[in-house]
Order: C-alpha cells, then sequence, then structure tokens
C-alpha cells in the first residue's frame, strides 16, 4: 500500500539555500522540508552562522527549534543540542548563533511564517 503524502528526506544531502536578510545585514542558511497546503505549517533546516543574532521580533506564527548543532542562544537563555524551545504566537524574542560558533536547527511553525522586527530605539 502506497501514501502518496509519504516524504523521506536525507537532509544531508539537500543544499543550503542562503537567505540574504536586509534588516541584519547577514546571510542565513536554510533547507526547506515541507510545507502544508492547508494549513501553511512549515518544517526547515536553519543555520545561523556564528556571531548573527536575529534581533528582538515577532511572528504571526507559533515556532519551534530543535537544536541539532551548536547552541541556541535566545532572549530566554542559551540551548544545547538535543533541547527544544517553543516560541508562542504574537512573542518578543531574539535567537541566533554564539560569537564563536553556528547553530543549526530544525524550525517548526505551526502556520505561514512572517517576521516582524521591533523599531530600533
Amino acid at each position: 500500500m502506497s501514501n502518496s503524502n509519504f516524504i523521506a528526506l536525507n537532509i544531508a544531502e539537500l543544499p543550503w539555500e542562503a537567505r540574504f536578510n536586509e534588516t541584519l545585514g547577514k546571510t542565513l542558511y536554510r533547507k526547506n522540508l515541507i510545507t502544508d497546503p492547508d494549513t501553511g505549517m512549515e518544517v526547515r533546516v536553519v543555520k545561523y552562522p556564528a556571531g548573527v543574532i536575529n534581533k528582538l521580533h515577532t511572528h504571526p506564527c507559533a515556532h519551534g527549534m530543535y537544536v541539532i548543532e551548536g547552541t541556541l542562544v535566545t532572549n530566554q537563555g542559551s540551548f544545547g543540542p538535543g533541547h527544544f524551545v517553543w516560541f508562542a504566537e504574537g512573542e518578543v524574542m531574539e535567537h541566533g548563533a554564539t560569537a564563536t560558533e553556528d547553530v543549526v536547527v530544525l524550525f517548526i511553525t505551526n502556520k505561514p511564517f512572517e517576521i516582524h522586527y521591533l523599531a530600533s530605539e
């Protein structure tokens, strides 16, 4: 019996997609795994290069990050491999890599992803 919705990906074989973030003036990297056409839920692997922190922002979606490699630095603390961090919809947050090493996370949203940066003071 086959399931036409079944997906199996070898993440190691997928190329990194460079995404320049104009607000940060930095490039982040991702591997898109799946987007649900009905809910907009997304799953991707994201890499923040050493020293890149996504400054204070909000999302109109909740999202989680499972740390695969490195240390995820957030405004709530730092988390190493094996940690799962969940940010509620609308929560003010910042997250990224330490100054000395990249961080790679499995990034999951519950609906379509958007980012809204807080105005700089």
